[in-house]
């Protein structure tokens, strides 16, 4: 590892789970009124035993929106485990457990606060690489009927992250994750969402992310093309992303 890498504890996969899209229809609301037809793969199931990780996916993993889901940089999404309590108190109607929040795979011992893009981990025979924070949408909102969750997700920063697969290999739940490489340990998840989810926005931040090369090509060109938006027009494609509307 290299000589500028932070000392952080390994982080264990407690779980793996998968999913396949699936088709919603006539879900009841809070507004008691059937929303509009979707469809995701958000619904995730548990993996016994080992699985193949492969450059675009987990095997028995799939994406419905491959414009804005899944892809080389965002093939394995992970999430903390030590956010499930928090979600506990915020949610009690919600029996919260691993792969709620549509993660394939459930770590404990770090959080944003720990990794950081650009970080590499050897875990079973494959090697994997972070890349970005995850961005909330609104179909996190609706697999649970909590209109305001992706934006609970996005305000406290309690997001998750996406890996690109370095090495294809096989991985398996209670598997220690070892750090192997770390480039830019001023990038942490935390930090790049302090930066994307700032207000007021600040360029010059924005700039300096986007010039992480290890970051995804999709974030890297968000943060590039922000320059050249109004902060209307920013807000505007967050609202969308966040909160759809269910009943148009």
């Amino acid at each position: 590892m290299k000589e500028n890498s932070l000392v952080m504890p390994c982080p264990k996969v407690l779980s793996i789970q998968v999913g396949r899209p699936q088709h919603f229809d006539d879900v009841d609301s809070p507004a008691n009124r059937p929303m509009k037809p979707w469809t995701s793969g958000i619904v995730k199931q548990l993996v016994n035993g080992p699985v193949m990780v492969r450059c675009t996916n987990i095997d028995g993993d799939e994406q419905a929106d491959l414009v804005h889901h899944g892809g080389v940089d965002k093939a394995v999404l992970a999430y903390s485990v030590l956010h499930y309590a928090f979600w506990k108190t915020q949610h009690q109607e919600v029996e919260w457990q691993a792969g709620c929040f549509g993660e394939n795979l459930t770590l404990d011992g770090v959080t944003e606060a720990d990794v950081c893009i650009g970080d590499q981990f050897e875990i079973g025979s494959c090697v994997l690489q972070i890349s970005q924070p995850r961005q909330p949408c609104w179909k996190l909102s609706r697999r649970w009927n909590l209109p305001k969750l992706a934006v609970q997700v996005q305000q406290t920063r309690r997001t998750g992250w996406y890996l690109r697969v370095i090495k294809e290999g096989v991985i398996e739940a209670g598997q220690t994750m070892r750090l192997v490489e770390r480039p830019y340990p001023r990038w942490t998840i935390e930090k790049a969402n302090s930066i994307m989810f700032a207000k007021p926005r600040d360029p010059v931040q924005d700039q300096a992310l986007a010039e992480c090369t290890a970051l995804s090509a999709s974030w890297r060109e968000t943060l590039g093309q922000r320059s050249l938006r109004s902060n209307e027009q920013i807000l505007q494609s967050e609202k969308r992303r966040l909160s759809e509307d269910p009943f148009r």
